[in-house]
């Protein structure tokens, strides 16, 4: 397994469970049930990539039905996953979803959202394989500008005026020095940033293609057919302009850097390839998947036909096609990971035919006070490492300790046992708290080691304890 801890640089789901589990393991405190589920549907993917054709297209994903409160890592280990294995990954929550027939989103633009995900992905990747050569081009074509090639040309051109380039190089020498030496003098400065603060002149091109939307009941949606095509036919019949801008060298950069590579890409193989990898490796977190359960929906509201977008769901999670603006893209390998509370509904109220789609189903405990105190500490980007990271900006030195720790801990248990738990986030609202006066003094009125005891965590919160109204709207 590789050590590294900011990138899996193994080939996606090539991790065993127990190597996803632990590398989840970083980030997240428990649950020890939710990961290895999620650890064995990644290593499936894995598994199924290498079964004979015939085979491979009927293995279908185990999706999977998370039952737990809010606040214990739900959303978290399905986003971690999808980190784990370099997947496109997207979470929406069911209620933002209406029945077709009905004024909001329907459920086909969960798949046009990962597509674009995806070929976001694909584009990074290619765009770290072109970078090279980019700048070199980038670099070409400003030394172009600032050295010409052609001797007619003065080699300041471009510039606003000698004397602001270069004052260690007279004018007379570099017209003595070979074409080739002065090229190289100035790339060697134009690579250091030395002329970045300079001047010049550059033509940029326009963009004159029509926009071409379509206005449905789901707002600026996409048409059923290769929008994209018909955008690179639009303009190819309205041929691009260009006009000058003169700017500093530094932003000529950028701008330079983003034509080169657009001039590299190809963006139709990153379409085909940004839908290959949604298709076969796309990950959908349908969050608040409790709140369509006809249960839910009759004891706390009104029905806009929350049992019709589960049967527009269906179809996605058993496998279908759905167009969007870069093709069809094919929804049966897709793994969908639904999650809700279930503390008004359960998950016997879904519909039949959807409880059937999410074969693994596993509950998530409730977290308890040492819970609280290993996520206040433990994970790469534990909260109590953040707020010091913060403060530390600022000269302050936040230093814990294990009485104090504890102390946050226990409030944040007993608060969520009084009030509605809402698990780990209860931890952010305590420490903003806590740490209130410390964050507005500094750096002004305060630098140096900030300590916080038992004795702190009482003086601050306790009266918010005591006064259960007040902690109501507080903690």
């Amino acid at each position: 397994m590789n050590n590294n801890e900011n990138v899996i640089l193994l080939p996606r789901g090539e991790l065993t469970p127990p190597e996803t589990v632990l590398e989840l393991d970083k980030y997240i405190i428990g649950q020890a049930n939710a990961k290895r589920a999620v650890a064995v549907a990644l290593r499936n993917r894995y598994r199924r990539r290498q079964l004979n054709d015939s085979l491979r297209e009927d293995i279908k994903p185990r999706n999977i039905l998370m039952i737990g409160p809010t606040g214990v890592g739900k959303t978290e280990i399905a986003r971690r996953l999808a980190q784990i294995a370099q997947a496109p990954f997207l979470k929406i929550e069911a209620t933002k979803f209406t029945e077709v027939g009905y004024v909001g989103r329907d459920v086909d633009s969960m798949i046009r959202d990962l597509v674009e995900v995806a070929i976001r992905l694909v584009k990074n990747q290619k765009m770290g394989e072109v970078k090279p050569k980019a700048w070199d081009r980038v670099y070409e074509r400003i030394l172009d500008i600032l050295v010409p090639i052609r001797a007619e040309r003065h080699p300041l051109s471009g510039f606003e005026k000698p004397s602001d380039i270069d004052e260690e190089i007279p004018i007379d020498r570099m017209e003595t020095d070979s074409m080739t030496t002065t090229r190289e003098k100035f790339m060697a400065k134009l690579k250091a940033g030395k002329l970045d603060d300079k001047m010049i002149e550059i033509d940029v091109a326009e963009n004159v293609t029509p926009v071409v939307e379509v206005i449905s009941q789901s707002g600026v949606e996409e048409m059923g057919f290769n929008m994209q095509g018909l955008q690179n036919m639009l303009g190819n019949m309205f041929p691009g302009r260009h006009r000058r801008r003169k700017v500093k060298i530094q932003e000529a950069k950028e701008i330079l850097f983003n034509e080169e590579v657009s001039h590299l890409l190809d963006h139709d193989e990153i379409q085909r390839e940004g839908i290959k990898l949604a298709e076969e490796n796309g990950i959908i977190f349908v969050d608040e998947i409790d709140k369509i359960a006809s249960s839910y929906v009759a004891k706390t509201g009104p029905d806009v036909s929350r049992e019709g977008v589960q049967r527009d769901l269906l179809p996605l999670v058993e496998g279908t096609t759905v167009m969007s603006k870069y093709g069809v893209v094919r929804t049966d390998h897709i793994l969908f990971i639904a999650a809700g509370a279930f503390n008004v509904s359960k998950p016997s109220d879904l519909i039949p035919e959807l409880q059937g789609r999410f074969p693994v189903r596993v509950e998530l405990e409730k977290l308890s006070i040492g819970d609280f105190q290993r996520i206040l500490t433990e994970p790469k980007n534990a909260l109590i490492k953040q707020y010091g990271a913060l403060l530390n900006a600022d000269g302050v030195t936040l230093n814990f300790d294990e009485s104090a720790i504890r102390k946050v801990a226990e409030i944040a248990h007993e608060v969520n046992a009084l009030q509605e738990n809402i698990g780990a986030r209860r931890l952010h609202t305590i420490l903003e708290k806590l740490l209130e006066e410390v964050s507005f003094q500094a750096p002004s009125a305060f630098q140096g080691t900030y300590e916080v005891n038992s004795e702190k965590v009482e003086s601050i919160l306790g009266p918010l304890l005591k006064d259960q109204d007040l902690a109501k709207y507080i903690l």
